[in-house]
């Protein structure tokens, strides 16, 4: 993987870029709402899940973080869920609603609901090997995420491969903005390091592509899309050499030499 060398940190997106779900979220919530006795469509839930979630990141963008009031990202969470079911006709009475939440949020926390992605491991694995035979590389994590994001990847034992993962709730900052990318260079504790050191690795065109790249980083993206489906929306601004099908393909484009920056 001599096409790596050029970089002293390398930093990965998590949902669908490093784990993915086992299940839809409809779904999962559909067989714990009926738990609490809240039945309802499982398509429903994903349809309402899928439209709080777009109006929760309008209205309360990054958890709340930056909100004012400030709100909680466990409150957050509280309303997406409670609006999610009241949608889908099967509204959480106000007595059992914490209960709920916070056994949702601790299960999405678990390998009960994730899994890694095609190829995560193996790369993991490979890049960690690098880094203990030469200490200018790390490894990291930039994630649109909540505080769970330490607990999930410690229980998913992806941590190990990990020199830090940074939340965007924590960083008060998420991609694609500049100080989340900028916040992730600290982190890495290297000295003097350059933004053309660094490559970021994401499925997200925007967030993660080319929010890398006005970083000044270099990117790549994992996309089930293909590059002629992104061109269209893109243009040029992502190059075709740099979308990959999943870590998996990436890793054996690497493997090859392949990958030209």
């Amino acid at each position: 993987m001599r096409s790596l060398n050029r970089f002293r940190l390398i930093t990965f997106d998590v949902t669908n870029t490093l784990l993915q779900f086992r299940t839809s979220p409809g779904k999962q919530y559909g067989e714990i709402g009926a738990l609490f006795g809240a039945r309802c469509d499982n398509n429903d839930l994903a349809k309402n899940y899928k439209a709080n979630w777009y109006k929760m990141n309008r209205d309360y963008p990054n958890f709340g973080v930056d909100t004012s009031p400030r709100l909680e990202w466990q409150q957050w969470w509280r309303q997406l869920i409670a609006g999610t079911f009241a949608e889908s006709g099967a509204a959480i009475p106000d007595e059992k609603l914490d209960n709920f939440v916070n056994h949702l949020l601790e299960l999405y926390k678990t390998t009960i609901c994730w899994q890694p992605c095609n190829g995560s491991v193996d790369l993991l694995q490979q890049l960690r090997k690098h880094s203990l035979t030469d200490n200018k590389l790390k490894v990291g994590v930039i994630a649109n995420f909540d505080p769970r994001l330490d607990a999930l990847l410690r229980n998913t034992k992806l941590d190990r491969y990990l020199d830090f993962a940074l939340n965007s709730y924590t960083a008060k900052a998420e991609k694609p903005q500049l100080a989340i990318f900028q916040r992730a260079m600290e982190e890495s504790k290297l000295s003097n390091l350059k933004p053309a050191e660094c490559l970021h690795i994401g499925d997200g065109p925007t967030t993660d592509y080319l929010g890398a790249k006005e970083a000044g980083w270099h990117a790549a993206l994992v996309h089930e899309k293909s590059y002629s489906y992104l061109s269209k929306k893109y243009g040029t601004d992502i190059k075709r050499n740099h979308v990959f099908p999943s870590l998996y393909d990436f890793h054996k484009k690497l493997s090859d030499d392949a990958v030209v920056w």
